[in-house]
């Protein structure tokens, strides 16, 4: 078995730039919605720090890239109460769209970053060229309806039985194991946010 580390270390470091800016904006759309959690959980804030979580933002990346087996990662989810977002379960449809809606924006700052360094610091360009991907790639990611993506917030906003969103729950790991690594949506993903990414640079250039 060939061993990815260099790809391992590069996608897990990348992540946590790119998880920073995702639950940023959460935490952010919820707290322009009147709810207070975030703030005093304390993650409105770009502190990567402050929205790690270690399973899904350093040892199943880590693991998964190593492995060559797709890629599978996520940032410390933030808690929001729908009964104080204006707009209730909406509401939260809002906030879980703000990460994915993020990951899309930061792609076009990345982007803008390897075109202009592109002929002074030609590795660093191409670092943020895959965080561009990487970027995309995520937002895509979190759209899927599995806990504890924010695909699984449109779930509740879309008023599914709690009993059915809890039984997703239970299973939400393997499904995201099949889905990534044996699956062809893990592919499709990976040729999606491929596209998006030379289109983003192709404008861009």
């Amino acid at each position: 078995m060939h061993f990815q580390l260099q790809e391992a270390i590069t996608n897990v470091l990348l992540l946590w730039i790119l998880t920073a800016p995702h639950e940023f904006a959460h935490a952010w759309v919820a707290t322009l919605l009147g709810d207070d959690t975030p703030r005093r959980d304390g993650r409105v804030t770009l502190n990567p720090v402050a929205h790690v979580d270690w399973l899904g933002t350093a040892i199943l990346p880590f693991a998964t890239s190593l492995l060559g087996g797709g890629f599978l990662g996520w940032g410390k989810p933030v808690r929001t109460d729908p009964s104080k977002l204006k707009g209730g379960l909406n509401g939260l449809a809002l906030v879980a769209l703000a990460g994915p809606f993020s990951n899309v924006i930061f792609a076009v700052v990345l982007g803008v970053v390897a075109v202009a360094i592109a002929h002074v610091s030609p590795a660093l360009a191409q670092f943020a060229v895959r965080g561009v991907w990487l970027s995309l790639y995520l937002g895509i990611f979190n759209l899927l309806p599995v806990p504890p993506l924010d695909g699984s917030k449109l779930l509740l906003a879309a008023r599914i039985p709690m009993a059915i969103y809890l039984e997703i729950s239970r299973f939400g790991f393997m499904l995201l194991i099949v889905a990534v690594s044996v699956s062809d949506f893990g592919r499709w993903m990976n040729q999606w946010s491929i596209w998006g990414a030379r289109t983003i640079l192709t404008m861009l250039q």
